[in-house]
């Protein structure tokens, strides 16, 4: 956090404009760009998300990663070089400058709003859950001081400063992943490394084993089991279901039966093992599969953290080599989550009943050894979850006052700044009560929004001179409203169950062809206006050479 706000303070003497302060002036190479790219993806979603969606889902979560990668291939097909040529600073100004609508500009700046808030808020909710399992701090400590850190860097050095420190970060990240999970398969017995590839069902605990409830979790049991707390009595759970509260610790007694949580399927079942997604244990595998896969690869070409990196660079032959180093480094970074999770399983399989498995990454350490060694582990990793917590935010929170103080209230430098601190502060308020969500859950409703709305906006005004400025903005508020209604649903609505449930906690399958059809629908209804060809050439022509200034 120190490195994040001297490099913060190096930023300072370059920011001058609001080009400065969003784009860094559009001079930054493309290794670098795409070393900043990875560090700003690469959030809690992946340094611990994926891991926990392994010990808690089963060895289909490694979709994540493939939806994650293969996102970036659509972007450097079909948006990279024409966004960069566009010549916009944000995608509302790209809205606005394709299809000249400053209604249409707004709307996308509350879209931004909303894809900001879904994948902002589990950035800070996993930095206090992370901050509170390795030290004595309450959670509320590390959501404040990752706000603190990141809007204070964001104010002094813009896009530059967030541009080097996503860089540095990235290569923390992948540093600090790499060398513990290497250490790992070499510190454990044979017998785990075996039964970490060949699972086998978490039926009954195997010793004593200590669990902390951060979160309210409901776990449901066929037989009474006893456990003890650390202040010597006894709690008798089940059987049926029993809700046990944040705060609680049991220990349970080894050879009692696991207690089933609600929602979850068991580590190392049949379930578990299947290389496809089973989401929440609702059956229809391939169904989920798919539908994460249409949020995640199709979101990513509509994440406005992401899209503005692009404008960062000199031309669009440099986006799309940005987007090529791009994943090629992500590449690399995503062949270690599996360990992780797969070890989890095997080490820390009762962490699936405190509801926080996304903490598994930082909990193997002491699991194997619990000397120094093992606490110097945990330091790197917990390192290397804050350089993830730190890089995506500071992204994150950058597009979201760039749409507040540059597209929907306009103002010059100073605004953006104090935008910065003020955006920062109530996205700490909504993290703080977010402990019970999953971050994984939460950043894969931010795809979802990302593409029923923004990737058709971008394919189609990219690709498609019909495109009308009515049909984008009905394409846009049908994708957002549907996909809104669902996520309201799976808060706050009945319980459903099959086919239904999927199609409600992961709506992509349906919104993005809902939205791309109105769009189109209602485009070839009207008129594209006559200059609509004039603009795809923008996008599509190659730019001038650039040429050096004339020897003095």
């Amino acid at each position: 956090m120190v490195v994040t706000l001297l490099i913060g303070l190096h930023g300072v003497a370059a920011m001058r404009t609001t080009s400065d302060f969003l784009v860094a002036s559009r001079r930054v190479s493309p290794l670098l760009n795409s070393a900043a790219v990875s560090g700003e993806y690469l959030s809690a979603a992946s340094f611990l998300g994926v891991a926990g969606l392994v010990v808690r889902d089963g060895i289909g979560a490694l979709w994540y990663p493939v939806g994650f990668t293969a996102g970036y291939i659509a972007m450097l097909i079909l948006v990279a070089a024409p966004m960069r040529r566009s010549g916009a600073l944000t995608v509302p100004d790209f809205a606005e400058a394709r299809l000249a609508s400053p209604g249409l500009r707004r709307l996308s700046a509350a879209v931004v709003l909303v894809i900001g808030a879904l994948y902002l808020v589990p950035q800070l909710r996993t930095a206090g859950l992370v901050l509170s399992m390795v030290s004595s701090l309450p959670y509320w400590v590390g959501v404040v001081i990752a706000g603190v850190v990141v809007s204070a860097t964001l104010a002094l050095g813009g896009m530059r400063a967030a541009t080097y420190v996503q860089a540095f970060q990235f290569l923390v990240k992948l540093l600090l992943f790499i060398v513990p999970a290497v250490w790992l398969v070499a510190a454990v017995t044979p017998e785990e490394r075996h039964t970490a590839v060949h699972p086998v069902e978490f039926t009954h605990f195997t010793e004593d084993t200590t669990v902390e409830f951060r979160v309210d979790v409901t776990l449901e049991t066929s037989e009474a089991v006893t456990a003890a707390t650390p202040d010597g009595g006894e709690v008798v759970i089940g059987p049926g279901e029993v809700t046990v509260e944040a705060g609680q610790t049991l220990v349970f007694p080894e050879g009692a039966p696991v207690p089933e949580v609600n929602g979850g399927g068991t580590p190392g079942g049949e379930q578990w093992h299947r290389p496809l997604l089973n989401l929440s244990d609702y059956g229809h595998p391939l169904l989920a599969t798919l539908a994460m896969l249409t949020a995640t690869a199709l979101g990513t070409m509509g994440l406005p953290h992401v899209l503005m990196r692009f404008h960062t660079s000199p031309d669009g032959r440099s986006a799309r080599r940005t987007a090529a180093f791009t994943v090629a480094l992500l590449g690399v970074f995503y062949l270690f989550p599996g360990v992780y999770g797969v070890l989890g399983r095997v080490l820390v399989p009762g962490l699936y009943l405190s509801g926080v498995t996304d903490t598994v990454v930082v909990a193997l350490p002491s699991q194997v050894s619990p000397g120094w060694v093992g606490a110097l582990m945990t330091t790197l990793l917990v390192v290397g979850a804050f350089a993830a917590f730190l890089a995506t935010s500071v992204g994150l929170l950058l597009v979201i006052s760039g749409a507040i103080s540059h597209d929907l209230l306009p103002g010059g430098l100073r605004r953006l700044r104090i935008t910065v601190l003020a955006a920062a502060g109530v996205l700490v308020l909504l993290a703080l009560p977010s402990a019970p969500l999953a971050a994984g859950m939460l950043v894969t409703w931010g795809f979802t929004v990302a593409a029923s709305t923004f990737c058709p906006l971008l394919v189609l005004g990219i690709w498609w001179p019909r495109l009308t400025r009515t049909g984008a903005v009905s394409g846009v508020l049908v994708g957002l409203a549907g996909t809104l209604g669902a996520i309201a649903m799976a808060l706050f609505g009945p319980p459903l169950e099959g086919w239904q449930a999927i199609l409600v906690a992961q709506p992509a399958p349906w919104t993005v062809p809902l939205a791309f059809t109105t769009m189109v629908v209602v485009s070839l209804r009207g008129q594209a206006p006559p200059w609509s060809r004039t603009a795809m050439l923008r996008l599509h022509l190659d730019e001038p050479p650039r040429t050096s200034p004339p020897n003095r």
